[in-house]
């Protein structure tokens, strides 16, 4: 059962507004968004219409639910500008790790889609163990180098130039089988990712 909302305010139609733009980038119903979040159906479609507020612990759930903070459900989406340039050496990245260095190319905060880029040492991989993260679609595009992808119990051997697709709730895992540096792009869509881990990623 949610929280009790607080009463509507003048911000309330902005959120709404924001929450259901949202929602429908990531493709969820009105029930499983509630689903998600331990509200209901009918609770998510007031607070969209505007016809009511809502708790900062139901709205911590709802931006948790969406991948995103809660800062984000107030912002206006970031209009597309020559200020989106990111170049190379200003990429957040977190820390290198099992060979690893994994950059992020989106603009915070992500809505419809996710980009990241994996530099792999040779013999580095993603961790040891396959891993999941929601239900989404991913690409996998190589863009350097040979590595190994596997995909619950299959393996996949892609050079320079190819590419795989796969459900983001399919076990996997990334490695550098190479004998030089490899380099991979990630697009997830829509996002998985929430604010507290893309809170790892920073300029270095």
């Amino acid at each position: 059962m949610e929280n009790p909302p607080e009463r509507a305010g003048p911000e309330t139609a902005q959120l709404g507004q924001r929450l259901k733009d949202l929602r429908l980038r990531r493709r969820l119903s009105l029930r499983q968004l509630a689903d998600r979040t331990g509200t209901s159906a009918s609770f998510i479609s007031q607070l969209e219409r505007g016809l009511t507020g809502a708790s900062t612990a139901s709205l911590n759930q709802i931006a948790a639910a969406l991948g995103v903070t809660v800062a984000a459900l107030f912002e206006e989406p970031a209009t597309p500008s020559a200020e989106g340039v990111l170049r190379r050496s200003q990429r957040p990245a977190i820390p290198t790790s099992y060979g690893c260095r994994k950059t992020l190319l989106s603009r915070r905060p992500a809505t419809e889609m996710e980009v990241y880029v994996g530099e792999f040492e040779i013999g580095g991989s993603t961790g040891p163990d396959l891993y999941t993260h929601g239900d989404a679609h991913e690409m996998l595009v190589v863009t350097r180098g040979v590595v190994e992808v596997s995909l619950g119990d299959s393996r996949h051997v892609l050079e320079e130039g190819d590419s795989i697709e796969y459900a983001t709730s399919t076990p996997h895992r990334t490695e550098n089988i190479g004998n030089g540096r490899a380099e991979v792009m990630w697009i997830i869509a829509p996002p998985t990712s929430g604010g507290e881990e893309l809170d790892q990623y920073v300029s270095w």
